[in-house]
């Protein structure tokens, strides 16, 4: 089940950037985000409400979610809308690849029974670099504001990654429903603002028959029903292996871009496929080898306690 959920959250954020990029053609980024997560509020509180979902009630809760909501929703997107601004998209996957780098440092900080070993490291390297090489052509830094959409990119990443690892070491306890939804309410705050001011009226805007099927889909695909699964899987396997579905979704986006908006498939797509998928393989045989290690060290009991017999 573990492993179905993984998939799934790779195929659902790998095609979030086709219509992120189709809806930023009529609307200006941040409001984009401001009201994806709105329309996400409004449909899982009437949800939760019905579903009986446990609602967080105290305050260590809601000085996480408050926390952990700016971290995600408010830095990670507006780093993200923002810094597309001024550099490719495809330096903004290399670099959002630094989630997992992140995850692994600090799951070695907060989640102590998560150790660095040789082989996550391997593993997580494998991944970005296989995401560089597909995007290699587009990683330029032109001017000082490419470097400080750069600059934000990363910052970004790490919000990401201590959002997740705050989220796995202490709201066991909470719904992932609930949780997403409480995180959004904390974290548009800051966008609503940033929007109004920048960006101007919302009601102004071209909001086109396109731009409001973009919104559709991200709300309910790429918002409801991706955080409900991340959150559902993050309490329970390694925050390591649940972040490095980020290293997935940038070779998911360009083939679906080729796919269906008749983009040109880098070349070298292929060699950086295939750099990702040993990566992730190293961390799922090491879940293997050592199943098999405990199996055989049984087995070994079993024999001496015969021998012995």
């Amino acid at each position: 089940m573990n492993i179905l959920v993984w998939v799934i959250l790779c195929l659902l954020w790998g095609t979030t950037w086709i219509f992120i990029k189709i809806g930023l053609t009529d609307l200006p980024p941040i409001t984009f985000a401001a009201v994806r997560f709105i329309l996400a509020i409004l449909i899982l509180l009437p949800l939760i409400r019905i579903r009986r979902f446990p609602w967080p009630s105290s305050s260590a809760e809601w000085k996480l979610i408050a926390l952990t909501g700016f971290l995600q929703f408010s830095l990670n997107y507006s780093s993200v809308f923002w810094a597309e601004q001024h550099i490719t998209s495809g330096l903004a996957a290399v670099l959002q690849s630094m989630i997992p780098v992140f995850g692994l440092l600090l799951a070695w900080i907060f989640l102590p029974a998560e150790r660095i070993t040789w082989l996550k490291i391997v593993a997580v390297l494998l991944g970005v670099i296989g995401v560089a090489i597909i995007f290699i052509d587009q990683l330029r830094i032109e001017n000082w504001m490419a470097f400080l959409g750069s600059v934000a990119i990363v910052v970004g990443a790490y919000c990401a990654a201590q959002a997740s690892i705050l989220i796995k070491l202490r709201a066991g306890a909470i719904h992932p429903a609930s949780l997403v939804c409480a995180q959004m309410l904390a974290g548009l705050p800051a966008l609503i603002v940033y929007a109004l001011i920048v960006e101007g009226n919302p009601l102004a805007l071209n909001w086109t028959w396109t731009a409001i099927g973009c919104v559709l889909y991200l709300t309910v695909f790429g918002t409801i029903a991706a955080f409900w699964l991340y959150y559902w899987l993050l309490s329970r396997i390694e925050s390591t292996k649940a972040m490095v579905i980020s290293l997935v979704t940038p070779l998911i986006a360009v083939v679906m871009g080729a796919i269906f908006l008749d983009e040109r498939l880098p070349p070298q797509t292929l060699l950086g496929g295939i750099l990702i998928i040993a990566g992730i393989a190293l961390i799922v045989m090491r879940r293997r080898s050592r199943v098999g290690q405990i199996l055989t060290t049984d087995e070994t009991d079993v024999l001496q306690i015969h021998n012995s017999g």
